[in-house]
């Protein structure tokens, strides 16, 4: 069986590929691939290994052979995947890769705009602390999590990794309802629970009830020192009413790792923000890149082979 890895360095450096080899025949391995190259690429192959290359419907029509798409990344949406269903083309992807390394980088955000680390950070730059009349510097009012409430949205396994680990700080912990199934949903809503809230952090996905999730309507229920932080998908919050709560004071501090376009080649108003001093931290989409996730998504890629060769 031979497989075709087309953008193998989404993966990035240092991962060992030889899982996903134990299961094959042949493998080629392509950095990247371009739309005109697929066809020659994968020709011959009866299973393609992607993370971002478009599949669409009229690509998987023109590869008879192709049995089996194996996706290096939780979405699909880079697979047409009524077409690979017409065509019989199953579709396998990784989910739950990277909770350790997605939730650790959610607790460094939180941790890092608690202590106003940005303004900090700056001030100490530009020579403030030097200017100091005393020993330290205490121009921001820093959060101390123990005993704060974090409402976390999205209660799988990677917000219960966030949960617990925000515990082990003694922070009280409430789960929003589904956004869109709050009527069906024993838990309170994002809207009821986001005035008490003193830290909000996002791990669910883009869909149409959770676009703008956290808009300026929401925005203006909360405390004026809330902290909030989107690790899942650009376009959750409104970037642009949350930037400006956040420069007028009615939000504590604001952390994400993802925009709605990635990556930014046009940039983005947040980006341009960081030149402002504001406890505003954005992070390039790297929560889940630490060497043992990356890893796991090959070990994963490895165990879907096995299953779809042992059916």
């Amino acid at each position: 069986m031979k497989a075709v890895i087309l953008d193998a360095a989404s993966l990035g450096p240092g991962i060992d590929l030889t899982p996903i080899r134990q299961h094959l025949d042949a493998l080629d391995v392509h950095e990247s691939t371009a739309r005109e190259q697929l066809a020659s690429r994968l020709a011959g192959a009866e299973v393609a290994i992607v993370n971002k290359v478009v599949l669409d419907g009229d690509t998987l029509a023109a590869l008879p052979g192709l049995k089996l798409i194996c996706v290096l990344a939780t979405g699909t949406n880079n697979i047409d995947m009524a077409a690979a269903e017409r065509l019989g083309i199953a579709v396998r992807n990784v989910t739950a890769y990277g909770t350790a390394s997605v939730a650790q980088h959610t607790l460094m955000l939180m941790l890092a705009l608690a202590t106003r680390l940005p303004r900090y950070q700056r001030d100490v730059a530009e020579g403030r602390w030097g200017e100091s009349p005393f020993f330290c510097l205490m121009d921001h009012t820093t959060l101390q999590l123990e005993g704060k409430r974090l409402v976390i949205v999205g209660q799988g396994e990677l917000g219960s990794k966030v949960a617990r680990l925000a515990q082990a700080f003694g922070m009280h912990v409430d789960f929003a309802a589904r956004p869109g199934n709050e009527a069906h949903d024993s838990r309170p809503s994002l809207g009821e629970l986001a005035p008490e809230a003193d830290v909000i952090s996002l791990h669910c996905p883009l869909t149409e009830a959770t676009h703008h999730l956290v808009d300026a309507d929401l925005l203006a229920t909360l405390k004026p020192g809330a902290l909030l932080i989107n690790c899942a998908r650009g376009g959750i919050i409104d970037e642009q009413a949350a930037l400006a709560a956040l420069r007028e004071a009615r939000l504590g501090g604001l952390a994400v790792d993802v925009l709605p376009t990635e990556p930014p080649r046009d940039g983005h108003p947040l980006l341009d923000a960081l030149n402002e001093p504001l406890n505003l931290i954005v992070t390039p989409h790297n929560a889940w890149i630490t060497p043992e996730a990356r890893q796991r998504i090959v070990t994963l890629t490895a165990d879907h082979l096995r299953h779809w060769q042992a059916d």
